[in-house]
């Protein structure tokens, strides 16, 4: 099905906009079936991965099964107050991520090469 005719739901999307939101400031106890409650209002979610980690405590990814709900959703939770703390929804941008990543290995490899051959940072 094409999504431009799909349910008549606007003719073009941002390039940004994408089945998968990263959803930050949530709060830490909150739990899977909670945040299906509240995800799940906006359409079918096929998958909630919740941060666990120290350093991803806090965030979650929320796969939908329709970018046109992933784009409700965004549009509504954005701000959303849970238990105290303020949602920021973000469409996940795979490129970003992995641009980031690239630059990270990039100056870990200079730092190798410049300590390799000597060369300093005066």
């Amino acid at each position: 099905m094409n999504a431009v005719n799909k349910g008549g739901r606007g003719a073009r999307l941002p390039p940004e906009v994408n089945r998968v939101l990263f959803v930050r400031n949530l709060p830490f106890k909150i739990t899977a079936e909670e945040m299906y409650e509240v995800f799940g209002k906006y359409g079918p979610v096929r998958q909630i991965r919740v941060g666990n980690a120290t350093d991803t405590r806090g965030t979650a990814f929320v796969v939908y099964e329709d970018i046109f709900d992933a784009k409700n959703a965004c549009e509504h939770l954005q701000g959303f107050n849970i238990l105290g703390r303020y949602l920021i929804v973000l469409y996940y941008q795979q490129n970003k991520v992995t641009k980031k990543m690239n630059l990270q290995k990039k100056e870990e490899e200079l730092k190798e090469l410049k300590t390799r051959y000597g060369v300093g940072d005066d």
